[in-house]
């Protein structure tokens, strides 16, 4: 019996389990999904913690729940890939053979690789909200803070879904507007890019909703330190900016597994084709979600999309057929911009967002890059639909990998 190994019990690599199990007969095909434990979580809702939307029980369900008869989840830590032996090491000592691999690592945060960053005043007074302690201690922090400076940096791209920093923002305005406390806080963001976002028309949005809620932006801000004493944060080219409280996105990179086994970039990325998903050098590895290094974003919505295209690509070389270029990048985003609304954006590799209406031409119910309730719900709707939908493999073939183009208008 041959074996396909998934490196990755997350979102991606859980659709990869659920697509292949169906698709691939069970007596010619042994599907083994690895991960560290058990523990299954909702990434987005991570942006919902310091603001008491959601609490820490909304974040997580067993992995196993989603995982099909016919799939075997093993619980390990990753040591390395023997690629030129088609094997993965786990750190107990066993040994994992593969005819396929799937990598879906995903992406780590790596905040001590910026100096100060994780300091005397880390999670005092300079929090994260990308992973969960983080979230928590800046929940803890913000019930009691009664105002200052607050300044969002993001210290290099790429990261885990690139417009929550500005989402988190957003919320920050609405929430201390709540508060009754907004008059009393300065909102700074401190980003590498030279506008709010990677794409331009979208940039030009989002920066004309900063400047309404009196949001400050710095751009080309490459973070280098944080001084803990004096409470600065200073970028390379030595601008300084000074802050009550510092959130920070740190560095990302790919797992430290594929840096051991010496198959990532300079980030710990998987060099990955950007179209077919197989790994650069080798034929029987593919890889999805975080753990490329395509430039496009790193977000649920587009290893969702990457998932069906890999599924064929896959079938594809198991059956010796040549692969297809299909992905293009597309990728769907909700930006959460408080008091109720939200602004919704689909893209890929070439095409920038655009005005329109989705998923259906002319009907909607969703605007692109526009404020709306609408879309304030559907981004509210996403955990249901993450947890009853996405993960178990329903067929959403209404919003396809290839980015639609009807509905949107130039």
């Amino acid at each position: 019996m041959k074996k396909i190994l998934i490196l990755g019990a997350g979102t991606a690599g859980t659709m990869m389990a659920v697509k292949l199990r169906r698709a691939l007969d069970e007596s010619q095909w042994q599907i083994t999904l690895v991960d560290r434990d058990d523990r299954h979580i909702y990434q987005p809702g991570l942006l919902f913690i310091p603001f008491g939307i959601y609490t820490e029980r909304d974040l997580y369900k067993p992995r196993s729940r989603f995982i099909p008869e016919g799939v075997t989840l093993t619980f390990g830590e990753l040591d390395a890939i023997d690629p030129e032996h088609d094997l993965v090491h786990l750190k107990d000592g066993r040994r994992l053979p593969y005819d396929l691999l799937i990598v879906a690592t995903g992406s780590r945060i790596v905040a001590s690789e910026t100096p100060g960053l994780v300091g005397e005043e880390w999670r005092r007074s300079v929090f994260d909200f990308y992973t969960p302690p983080g979230a928590l201690a800046l929940r803890e922090s913000l019930r009691s803070w009664r105002g200052g400076r607050l300044v969002l940096n993001v210290v290099d791209m790429p990261i885990k879904c690139p417009v929550a920093p500005m989402e988190f923002l957003f919320l920050a305005d609405w929430y201390f507007h709540t508060q009754g406390i907004r008059n009393d806080v300065e909102l700074v963001y401190a980003t590498p890019l030279s506008g709010p976002f990677t794409r331009q028309r979208c940039s030009d949005a989002l920066s004309d909703i900063l400047e309404a809620k009196n949001i400050e932006v710095e751009k080309q801000f490459a973070a280098a330190s944080v001084d803990n004493d004096r409470k600065i944060l200073t970028s390379y080219d030595g601008r300084e900016i000074p802050f009550d409280m510092l959130v920070t996105i740190p560095m990302h990179r790919g797992s430290e597994a594929i840096a051991r086994s010496g198959m990532g970039d300079e980030l710990d990325f998987v060099p990955t084709d950007k179209h077919t998903l197989q790994a650069l050098d080798r034929p029987n590895v593919f890889v999805i979600g975080d753990a490329t290094n395509l430039p496009s974003s790193k977000a649920g919505s587009v290893a969702h999309f990457q998932a069906d295209v890999l599924l064929d690509n896959v079938l594809r070389w198991i059956g010796g057929r040549e692969l297809e270029p299909a992905f293009d990048g597309h990728a769907n985003c909700f930006i959460e911009t408080g008091f109720g609304k939200a602004v919704l954006i689909d893209f890929n590799y070439d095409v920038e967002p655009l005005p329109g209406r989705f998923p259906l031409p002319g009907a909607g119910p969703l605007t692109l890059l526009a404020e709306s309730e609408a879309n304030h719900w559907g981004k509210m709707a996403f955990r249901w639909a993450y947890w009853n939908l996405l993960l178990k493999g329903a067929d959403m073939s209404a919003i396809g990998p290839r980015m639609p183009s009807a509905g949107k208008w130039s």
